[in-house]
């Protein structure tokens, strides 16, 4: 099995010399962590001049300075929830992500919490992901709003906002398309839905989720800046997160975006979403957990 991202820095940390071999793998790694070339550069030369120049260069000692350097580049989101009025979570994300289960997975935390929860099966491309989400629906015991596939995924939610208005359910959970025959027809559905939810869902009850896949690197930068600048993203939600995924990839999303992490989702059941802890999520990342 692979050592971990946490567990190789920790690991290169704990070499007795600090020479310039040292620094380079310090910054390789880094670029390898999915924190970007620019930040890994500026964290590796902060660590260069601090171990050149203090007496207290032990393995803690650095990666607490690694944790303090990246402390201000990620930021925690929690969602609140009106419970006098209805609340829609938009759920984006490229197909591949973990979208379908991730929408299962929050609507079983919400559910758990005494909110009553309700699916749109707005991803009316693909029938499969509405009968995933429809089974999924059936698993945690909540209802969901349906049309047939190939069917406008604005009068989904349409439907879905009114049902749930009449039936005084509080949280719309919403899946969406996360490929089209092209990228541009995508932005652009999303972007009716969109308009569409904005007609009747108020402003402070309208959240919007992209799902990041952990172990995506790189492309999950591009994916957020393409879901970003087509409808604006309120935070993320890290799936497929566990020892071996590095998930440095949300902080360039964050720092360079301004998008805060909500939920991580670390394993196969229901039960496996969590909050976002920033503190824990440092740890991981520079071996201090």
């Amino acid at each position: 099995m692979h050592k971990s991202f946490g567990a190789r820095l920790k690991a290169l940390f704990g070499i007795p010399t600090f020479n310039e071999e040292f620094f380079d793998n310090l910054e390789d790694m880094l670029i390898e962590g999915d924190l970007g070339a620019k930040a890994s550069m500026v964290i590796s030369d902060e660590i260069r001049k601090v171990a050149k120049s203090s007496k207290t260069t032990g393995q803690k000692e650095l990666q607490q300075l690694m944790k303090h350097l990246l402390e201000d580049r990620v930021v925690a989101y929690k969602p609140e929830i009106d419970l006098s009025k209805t609340n829609l979570f938009l759920i984006l994300g490229v197909n591949g992500v973990g979208k379908t289960t991730t929408i299962a997975k929050m609507a079983a935390y919400y559910k758990q919490m005494g909110i009553s929860v309700m699916m749109a099966a707005a991803d009316t491309f693909r029938a499969a992901a509405i009968d995933q989400l429809e089974l999924h629906a059936e698993r945690v015991g909540c209802r969901i709003v349906k049309h047939i596939p190939g069917a406008d995924p604005g009068a989904v939610l349409f439907d879905a906002i009114d049902s749930a208005h009449a039936k005084g359910e509080r949280l719309v959970l919403a899946d969406t398309a996360g490929r089209m025959h092209n990228k541009e027809h995508l932005l652009r559905e999303l972007q009716k839905i969109d308009k569409v939810v904005k007609s009747k869902i108020d402003a402070q009850n309208y959240k919007k989720f992209l799902v990041i896949d952990a172990t995506t690197g790189q492309n999950g930068l591009s994916q957020a800046e393409l879901f970003n600048n087509a409808i604006g993203i309120d935070a993320l939600i890290l799936t497929k997160y566990d020892s071996a995924a590095k998930g440095g990839t949300i902080i360039q999303i964050c720092e360079r975006l301004g998008i805060p992490v909500a939920f991580v989702g670390t394993g196969e059941t229901y039960k496996d979403i969590h909050l976002f802890d920033k503190d824990e999520f440092l740890d991981t990342l520079v071996g201090i957990a």
